[in-house]
């Protein structure tokens, strides 16, 4: 799960103003998944389906090793909901669906009628069965979304946690609604997370 920095509000006082930042597709862009859960994954291992490797509706297999399976076998455990060029913390963030990122390491198989090896990039993946931590509130996966819920980790940072209490540490705050600036939270805000998109200021009242 990625760290994030917060913003604490006290009603009290005037708000602290603390620098907001959120890896770009979380370990996704906090770096690669690291695990199925949200992080980023593995390198996948290009191989000759289709055009393109791992392209958008592809499956790929379960397991540490990634490779590009029929979407219909026994093996299949995931499918790309997009697929970008680059590296996930340059590149466009993945949909709110995703439950993990899986880096393409460069060399597989060029689009059709193209001489060059396709560059490297990342595949945003939904597993095909649950669990789907990347879904609100589950705890994972490489974004932070409304209805996620955050505990603190250590001065001006947290960390996404389940809503449910069942993960490592018990939720502190949950996410209601995402603005363009912190002026449009509710005034019964407690803390402002960056969640990145259009509406890029989440706010998140204590539970």
């Amino acid at each position: 799960m990625g760290k994030y920095r917060a913003a604490w509000v006290s009603r009290a006082l005037l708000p602290v103003v603390v620098a907001l930042c959120l890896s770009a597709c979380r370990q996704p862009a906090g770096s690669a998944p690291e695990t199925p859960a949200g992080r980023p994954q593995d390198s996948a291992a290009p191989s000759g389906h289709g055009a393109q490797f791992l392209g958008p509706a592809d499956c790929s297999s379960r397991g540490q090793a990634f490779h590009e399976v029929p979407c219909g076998s026994e093996k299949a455990g995931a499918r790309v909901l997009a697929r970008h060029t680059g590296a996930p913390s340059d590149g466009p963030v993945c949909p709110p669906p995703t439950d993990f990122v899986l880096r393409i390491p460069p060399g597989g198989p060029a689009p059709s009628g193209s001489p060059a090896a396709a560059p490297r990039g990342y595949a945003c993946m939904r597993n095909l069965e649950a669990p789907h931590p990347g879904d609100p509130g589950q705890g994972g996966g490489p974004l932070t979304v409304v209805g996620d819920c955050v505990h603190g980790f250590r001065e001006g940072e947290v960390r996404e946690t389940a809503c449910d209490g069942s993960g490592e540490r018990p939720p502190e705050f949950e996410i209601g609604s995402a603005v363009a600036r912190r002026a449009l939270c509710p005034g019964t805000t407690d803390l402002y997370v960056q969640v990145g998109g259009d509406m890029p200021v989440g706010c998140a009242h204590r539970m």
